[in-house]
């Protein structure tokens, strides 16, 4: 039986907030493939980017509006803008294929943002400010969502006077930050609840919106309990992913909507046995791995340990669990190929994952799957999403860098020596080099530094299975610095050593592209504005 009730906007903003956690750097590729996979999912908004922060948001956003953007049926296309003249038509320009784009222009409010980034703006020229662009951004477009940044240490006077101000402007959604993930839900809850009123009612023509951030824990109980106070917009990324501690976590969200209907009474349009599918793409493609007990989508998810809770659970599955593993999308892995399995089977298996491949990217991920074929015995659909990640999206059309061959010797009473063949670009010069190291791993990652000539510092590094077994895909994400550029590189491989080096090769990477790309006055990640 349908769950009905009162109708939630989901706007996601996985490719904006969430890229904006460190080391995070995604190609257009990729996040046409992230914008694809949040359409099938069923979210109503796509924030695509902050298309003034550089050449490559820009470019990212238009081809997401001018793509995912021009579906019928599929999600408004959203770019985000300050307060600023330059932002908003550059907004506006990017959002020009859309069919259906959205302004959100943002303006800090609270006492401390207006005193460190405003230089000492008072009340008044900030609400001028505010509505100024929102009303420059009618010109561009109808849809227009405004955001008082760190609205929750504004002062509640002020900040009822700044949105009433812009719901007069014309502003169609009035979103409400949490932007440093101050609030707890009781408080949260009046305040939406104030805003509502003072923005015309629940029912009225202006949507009051919330964006919670995590860093008290609270993300997702506050955006809860904005919706039980007449909020009808959350803003929410695919795994919680975002700045310091996050965001909203889109799957939780969603999911406590649907399981306590009979309490909130709101539902979504998400498609939720996507849901799944929809994180693990995200965790792939940013190498930002999902916890093992992240709610809803975690791998411990619906694994019951306890002797008591797996006799209830063989019994009637609703004894420990209040949803089905089917509705969000989670099963286990399935055996789809194998070492005599043809291109043609790969290619169905391919597009039966939803998975968007060109004839030479099919080729390439085709020539890695056999090679894989060869080390183990089945092939899941976990792996084929795990070749197709690596050998297509995580890889540039042009690479600067590639592995062409990785030799490691050790013993446990010998320094690991490594010995690593990089070809700089598709027609350049292999280079040779060898590094001994405190592991085989370390002395890896030191022969590529070696035969690249880039000083690059190790953060993080992470390891996981795609698949059970010994013979299962090692997937590594490895978090690197150059020169105050954060990266995310991910590989994988039967050999963790192997996996490895080509995660941290992945991560110099995309090191390498940025500052190529990147406008002689674009500054770093850290110094780049940040938007809620």
């Amino acid at each position: 039986m349908p769950i009905t009730g009162r109708p939630v906007t989901v706007f996601d903003t996985t490719l904006r907030d969430g890229e904006q956690a460190p080391g995070i750097s995604l190609r257009t590729k990729e996040k046409l493939e992230i914008a694809e996979q949040l359409a099938r999912l069923g979210v109503d908004v796509l924030e695509a980017g902050f298309p003034i922060t550089s050449p490559g948001d820009f470019e990212a956003v238009r081809a997401i509006a001018d793509s995912v953007g021009t579906q019928a049926g599929g999600p408004v296309v959203a770019a985000l803008a300050r307060c600023h003249p330059d932002d908003v038509t550059r907004a506006a320009d990017a959002l020009k294929g859309a069919r259906n784009g959205r302004i959100h222009v943002f303006l800090s409010t609270s006492e401390i943002h207006r005193t460190a980034l405003l230089h000492g703006a008072d009340e008044e020229a900030v609400l001028a400010q505010a509505v100024q662009a929102v009303r420059q951004a009618l010109t561009y477009t109808d849809d227009v969502e405004f955001s008082p940044q760190d609205a929750t240490r504004t002062d509640t006077r002020f900040l009822l006077r700044v949105v009433e101000a812009v719901a007069v402007a014309g502003a169609t959604t009035v979103n409400i930050p949490d932007t440093v993930g101050y609030a707890v839900p009781h408080d949260f809850g009046t305040l939406v609840a104030r805003v509502v009123e003072r923005v015309g009612g629940a029912d009225g023509p202006v949507a009051v919106s919330v964006h919670c951030h995590n860093d008290l824990g609270l993300a997702v109980a506050n955006s809860l309990e904005a919706v039980r106070n007449g909020a009808r917009q959350v803003e929410v990324a695919v795994n919680g992913i975002g700045e310091r501690a996050g965001n909203c976590s889109l799957e939780e969200v969603v999911m406590a909507l649907a399981t306590r209907a009979d309490l909130l009474g709101a539902v979504t349009r998400v498609n939720t046995p996507q849901l799944a599918r929809t994180s693990r793409l995200v965790s792939t493609l940013t190498g930002y791995p999902v916890q093992f007990n992240k709610a809803v989508v975690g791998r411990n998810a619906f694994a019951h340990e306890s002797g008591i809770h797996q006799h209830g659970v063989l019994a009637d599955r609703l004894t420990y669990e209040i949803m089905r593993a089917e509705d969000v999308g989670v099963s286990g892995s399935q055996i789809v190929l194998g070492k005599h399995s043809g291109r043609r089977a790969f290619a169905r298996q391919v597009n039966e994952l939803g998975l968007s491949l060109s004839a030479e990217e099919l080729a390439r991920a085709f020539a890695r799957f056999k090679d894989l074929a060869d080390r183990k015995a089945e092939i899941t659909d976990a792996d084929v999403e795990a070749i197709v990640a690596d050998e297509v999206y995580a890889t540039a059309d042009d690479p600067a860098f590639e592995l062409v061959w990785l030799g490691v010797s050790a013993s446990s009473d010998a320094t690991p020596v490594a010995t690593a063949r990089i070809r700089r670009g598709l027609e350049g010069d292999v280079v040779t080099e060898s590094c001994s190291g405190d592991g085989m791993v370390d002395a890896a990652c030191g022969a590529i530094r070696r035969a690249l000539g880039i000083d690059a510092t190790l953060l993080a590094f992470n390891v996981a299975a795609v698949t059970p077994g010994i013979d299962a895909l090692g997937d590594v994400t490895v978090q690197v610095a150059v020169d105050g550029w954060r990266t995310t590189g991910r590989g994988v491989s039967t050999d963790i050593v192997e996996a490895s080096a080509r995660a941290f090769l992945n991560a110099l990477e995309k090191s390498v592209r940025l500052r190529q790309t990147a406008a002689p006055d674009v500054p770093t990640p850290r110094e780049r504005p940040k938007g809620l």
